[in-house]
């Protein structure tokens, strides 16, 4: 499990639908790359792995179309790296990029591959990280803007509160980071991002989703409806006309168009396990995974994170916040051994407060503009710097005396 999270580094953008063919020397280079393939941001991609190097790659291309990258493993001068790349050349197609793995450190060997058009040079060992992250910028056009960071908010059972988290999760960054964000309801017959938000748009997600052929960017734009200077819904119609068995790409081009508009995306995901849930689960770049302190949201938040694990061997673990703490009269888990049963840290626990929640929802406000004191303000204001890697923009009693005391300040200096 990689221990660093992609807040503290650039993100790296899923690799568009491409084909890649590698040829290995040996076994931990391929087994690298076929453990590569299994990250989230390579799904898209067709990958095949075979041996033999350069020689093997020269050979199968003599009378076949070659793919949109080709990796050849080179162990040095043994495996004559130039005289196969020039043989290489003459078989290639025109848009081929090339991406060198060798075990030699040696700066007139790395020109060399770069004058006969090599993308790229890699020393092994290489970490599948290195790897993905170097196929992707060959496919990231430059001075392109960074690619935007999706964030999901699933609960470990329904009525844990997932969507409340997420609406305020959203309201926090946009407010208190100044980031351009986007909450998208995917509970398409029953979403509430709507009301917690006191926004009635006509169209929305389901327009996205069940004509996806007709979604490009100006349809987003319409779509999407403003909440304040830097927040914007993709509100759910929570209309029963249409039943929502989708397919499990049903919401890729959807976050792909949102991954080149915004630099945060908050996917307040259902509580429903399908084929497009898991996916689109495992393909973010952020988890949060919402229990309640009772057993039931024990046993599927480790559910959860066994699965998500497996299947994001390279991603730092889903976050867990403890919701709804401390109930009258309820026998609850307790927060630390929630966290020894599932073997893993609580990042925020959140108090029980009817009165203030129940207000929020009732008016379609965020917690913070009805009380920016409380707990529960504090606790978002703290996810959302963890999970965009940056501290909030204080917005206290210091700054808004700063321009009367720059006022008395040039009065004196007068």
């Amino acid at each position: 499990m990689a221990d660093l999270h992609e807040t503290s580094e650039r993100l790296i953008a899923p690799v568009p639908r491409i084909t890649i063919q590698a040829f290995c020397e040996t076994q931990d280079a391929a087994g690298m790359i076929e453990a590569a393939c299994l990250d989230r941001r390579m799904q898209k991609a067709h990958v095949k792995v075979q041996m033999g190097g350069g020689p093997a790659a020269v050979e199968a291309y003599r009378h076949a179309p070659t793919p949109n990258v080709i990796i050849i493993e080179t162990q040095g001068a043994k495996s004559r790296p130039l005289e196969c790349l020039d043989s290489l050349a003459e078989v290639c197609d025109e848009g081929t990029k090339v991406i060198v793995i060798g075990h030699v450190n040696d700066v007139q060997l790395y020109r060399q591959f770069l004058q006969r058009g090599v993308s790229e040079y890699l020393m092994a060992p290489v970490d599948p990280i290195t790897l993905i992250q170097s196929i992707s910028d060959l496919f990231t056009a430059p001075g392109a803007k960074p690619v935007g960071r999706t964030i999901a908010v699933v609960g470990a059972k329904g009525g844990v509160g997932s969507s409340t988290i997420a609406h305020n999760l959203a309201w926090t960054i946009a407010r208190g980071h100044g980031t351009a964000t986007v909450i998208a309801d995917l509970d398409i017959a029953f979403g509430t991002a709507g009301l917690n938000f006191n926004q009635d748009p006509p169209q929305g997600i389901a327009e996205a989703v069940f004509a996806p052929e007709r979604l490009d960017g100006n349809l987003l734009d319409r779509l999407l409806s403003k909440c304040s200077d830097n927040l914007s819904l993709l509100s759910a119609p929570a209309i029963l006309d249409r039943t929502t068995d989708l397919s499990e790409p049903a919401f890729d081009n959807l976050v792909d168009l949102l991954r080149a508009a915004v630099p945060c995306i908050i996917l307040d995901v259902p509580h429903q396990w399908s084929a497009w849930t898991r996916r689109l689960l495992i393909a973010a770049d952020e988890i949060v995974i919402v229990a309640a302190p009772e057993l039931a949201s024990l046993r599927n938040a480790k559910n959860l994170l066994t699965l998500l694990q497996q299947n994001r061997p390279n991603d730092a673990r889903p976050r867990i916040v403890l919701n709804g703490v401390g109930v009258p009269k309820r026998p609850e888990i307790g927060a630390a051994d929630f966290a020894k049963a599932l073997d893993a840290p609580l990042t925020a626990s959140i108090p029980f407060d009817p009165a203030l929640f129940g207000t929020a929802a009732n008016n379609g406000q965020m917690i913070a503009e009805i009380q920016p004191g409380a707990k529960a303000s504090e606790v978002y204001a703290d996810l959302a710097a963890k999970l965009t890697g940056r501290p909030e923009v204080k917005r206290g009693r210091a700054n808004l005396l700063e321009p009367f005391l720059a006022k008395i300040a040039r009065r004196k200096a007068s």
